[in-house]
């Protein structure tokens, strides 16, 4: 008889998960972590860069309250900053290693349902792990198992990380002081996250490369436009469409050369160099050859949804290689577990994930954009509001921003999808997701009464104007208000 139904290899946000879902349907689950539980979710990821946003963003704000009022700036130094966020993570830390405890120290059959257990697994044959850690092994053997082993950035080559000069997306937490000046390579979610916390603390002349014609190529042109407009606005230079030819630490600052689509090179030097082109999966030594799991010419896990080649080992979270975010991972974590114990037979789906985008301003989104509707062929609409007539905006002194609701080219006019720009861009977008899966068209929105003032209200406007009902008429107001309609070969009109 195996030790436990379930191992669970790795205590991240998926990991714990599954782990607690298991422990849910009564089943034996031994958690294995090499280092700390909570993974990058809590240490240098989520948690971590969304303490620092919100920091950096109350600081911008102070400032510009400030402005043109004969003070000094604000300013914080990176050890108030560091202690603001070391603060942040040993609450949840400590939420984790308390909640642990107590699950292990409860009476009866209960206590011996879940057991946390430290150090680095790996396969020993398709039910067995051996567990290493301070020169002592032991062995696990469980029925089921569940890899949730995370992932590290992705390192480049010709680009040597030191995190000293040059840094990753983990090292990044571990600088001394806010730098004079830094380049970001990478101009994804994590880069232009990293550009926005940087120019908002006030002290750090950023430089952002850019490959593409403009940054957040994945988004609508408007949404992008308006993050890389309040960026350079606070100073963050933006090397469009510029490749990086050569970057090295020395020991006084980092130096690069860019060589630009465009024609002509250009050579910078700054303090500091943050390397953010994404993470690859933590799956290359956990001896998976032993276990017999398959794995394809690039060394990811060949997977049917969470499954692996052995029927009874499933993949979860960062170490599936996609989809690297948090709320997805612990989804996918609980998913296995129901599929590993026959709770449902229903396939995993990442479909109408809600994002958010801790930019300046906040970005929000749930299903598809204009931009993945054209690229799909989809007839669809669109009405977008600035945040200029959306009162709570106003109230907020924060009318750089919009809502856009896209729907189908029907008389059901059902939501497709929901793009926001701005203060509590994120407050509507659950209930879009709701919609979206519910198949729902747009009459309800429309007539909800909905709180006043807030946010929201500029997306029940943005229902309204496609019912040709709204307070205020696109018509008139179309510097700030618009209603359009696309289909294949027709292009863009006005709705």
């Amino acid at each position: 008889m195996a030790d436990y139904d379930l191992c669970v290899i790795g205590g991240g946000p998926s990991g714990y998960a599954a782990a607690m879902r298991a422990v849910d349907l009564g089943k034996r689950v031994v958690l294995v972590e090499r280092d700390r539980i909570g993974g990058t979710g809590i240490y240098n990821g989520a948690l971590a860069s969304k303490t620092l946003w919100e920091l950096s963003h109350r600081v911008s704000s102070a400032n510009e309250a400030l402005l043109g009022r004969d003070k000094e700036p604000f300013r914080l130094s990176w050890k108030e900053i560091n202690k603001t966020l070391n603060e942040a993570l040993f609450e949840r830390k400590y939420l984790h290693a308390c909640h642990m405890q107590m699950m292990e120290a409860r009476p009866g059959a209960e206590g011996k349902l879940f057991k946390h257990v430290r150090g680095h697994a790996t396969f020993m044959d398709a039910h067995t792990v051996k567990v290493e850690r301070d020169g002592t092994v032991a062995q696990i053997s469980a029925a089921h198992f569940v890899i949730a082993t995370g992932s590290r950035p992705r390192m480049l080559p010709g680009i040597a990380v030191d995190e000293r000069r040059i840094l990753s997306s983990d090292g990044i937490f571990s600088m001394e002081k806010l730098p004079e000046s830094i380049v970001i390579i990478g101009a994804g979610v994590v880069g232009c996250e990293f550009a926005t916390i940087f120019s908002n603390f006030g002290q750090t002349r950023v430089h952002l490369i850019d490959r593409a014609v403009r940054i957040l190529p994945f988004e609508d042109e408007d949404v992008a436009g308006l993050v890389a407009d309040n960026l350079q606005r606070k100073g963050v230079v933006i090397h469009h469409q510029a490749s990086l030819e050569r970057i090295a630490a020395e020991p006084d600052a980092v130096r690069y050369l860019l060589r630009y689509d465009h024609g002509g090179a250009e050579e910078v030097a700054v303090e500091k160099a943050l390397l953010s082109v994404g993470r690859v999966p933590n799956v290359d030594r956990l001896g998976l050859d032993r276990a017999g799991v398959d794995r394809d010419a690039k060394g990811q896990v060949v997977l049917d949804g969470t499954r692996t080649s052995c029927p009874h080992i499933h993949v979860v979270g960062d170490a599936m290689g996609s989809n690297m975010l948090v709320n997805i991972g612990e989804q996918e974590g609980r998913h296995a577990v129901e599929r590993i114990f026959s709770v449902h037979g229903h396939p995993l789906s990442h479909a109408n994930v809600s994002t958010i985008m801790f930019l300046d301003p906040e970005v929000a989104g749930v299903g598809l954009n204009e931009q993945q509707c054209r690229d799909q062929g989809i007839p669809h609409r669109t009405a977008r509001i600035d945040y200029s007539c959306i009162a709570r905006a106003i109230a907020m002194r924060r009318t750089k921003g919009f809502f856009k609701l896209i729907v189908t080219d029907d008389a059901d006019m059902k939501v497709l999808g929901m793009r926001a720009v701005g203060e509590h861009a994120s407050s509507a977008v659950q209930a879009v997701a709701l919609m979206i899966s519910q198949g729902m068209g747009i009459g309800g929105l429309a007539t909800l009464m909905h709180p006043h003032p807030s946010i929201t209200e500029g997306l029940q406007e943005c229902a309204r104007m496609l019912m040709g009902t709204s307070i205020f008429k696109p018509e008139v107001l179309n510097d700030r208000m618009r209603c359009t309609a696309w289909r294949p070969q027709a292009g863009t009109r006005a709705a």
